[in-house]
């Protein structure tokens, strides 16, 4: 159990499109990034200098109208007690404890919403399908997931099937929307280790962490058990740039980088959830990653 059974949920910040045709344009596969687990491809191109629609496959640009009417789904996710048993429901309660952390934290936040899709999906920044991962688009300021990329990332990259696991994609997702809001999403022109982009990715990861240092202080979350971090660690594992270049049998080539190592996205996690403050997260500044 993660979550206060008793708990109110907002399901209105969670749109779900799941079972319709939302592809415009071109549409299209995408084949970017760690055998099809690109996560984040949307920030990554952006900060490379390109423009995310040619990425994407083009699209109308207009992404999912955030006032789409909810689902009949989701609108029965009520309670922390419905979190705990469906995995849908799980999406609205992180996504409601996330974003009222943030809320506290910035002053002015605006709430992002996550779009729940299947197969493919029209975004701010072009057509996106199942394999680009989650990401989060910087033009719309959406949050967008597939939840088939749980199973992919269990079966395919050996994270644990847990949902904490699912909580910490999540928290690294919106964590890019606080650095969209902070003004840190800038452009750059590198890869490999030391890149903006890995440093991006990497306090992302830390912002994650510090989520989940004050989960429970949202009122949503129970207290955190060490197997639940443990999950989080795994699906932060899961997700370094040498594991998923080592799995999809093309070695390991530290100059491509854009994420970060297994073990420094695990270590920048630990490091937000030990201290729990964003001030920590100053991967920008830190001489050593």
């Amino acid at each position: 159990m993660t979550f206060d059974p008793n708990a109110q949920l907002d399901s209105s910040q969670v749109t779900d499109v799941r079972g319709s045709s939302r592809l415009g344009g071109r549409g299209g596969g995408l084949a970017v990034g760690g055998g099809g687990i690109g996560l984040v491809i949307a920030i990554i191109y952006v900060l490379l200098g390109g423009n995310p629609g040619d990425l994407l496959g083009g699209g109308s640009g207009a992404g999912v109208d955030p006032n789409t009417p909810q689902s009949s789904a989701l609108a029965s996710c009520k309670t922390g007690a419905d979190a705990n048993a469906r995995e849908d429901c799980q999406i609205v309660g992180y996504v409601d404890s996330i974003q009222k952390f943030w809320a506290g934290q910035i002053q002015g936040y605006t709430k992002a919403k996550t779009v729940l899709f299947t197969d493919g999906v029209s975004t701010g920044c072009g057509d996106a399908t199942s394999q680009t991962g989650p990401f989060y688009c910087p033009v719309d300021k959406q949050v967008y997931l597939d939840l088939g990329f749980f199973t992919e990332l269990e079966q395919r990259f050996g994270a644990k099937d847990a949902p904490f696991a699912r909580a910490y994609v999540l928290a690294h997702e919106y964590g890019h929307h606080v650095q969209d809001l902070l003004g840190d999403l800038q452009p750059g022109s590198d890869t490999g280790p030391t890149s903006r982009s890995v440093r991006t990715e990497l306090q992302a990861d830390c912002y994650a962490g510090v989520w989940a240092h004050n989960a429970q202080s949202t009122g949503f979350i129970q207290p955190l058990t060490q197997a639940q971090i443990a999950a989080a660690d795994a699906a932060a594992k899961a997700v370094g740039d040498d594991h998923i270049q080592a799995s999809s049998g093309g070695g390991v080539h530290p100059d491509s980088f854009t994420h970060g190592t297994s073990e420094q996205r695990v270590r920048w996690f630990t490091t937000g959830y030990q201290s729990g403050k964003p001030t920590d997260c100053d991967t920008f500044s830190a001489p050593s990653l």
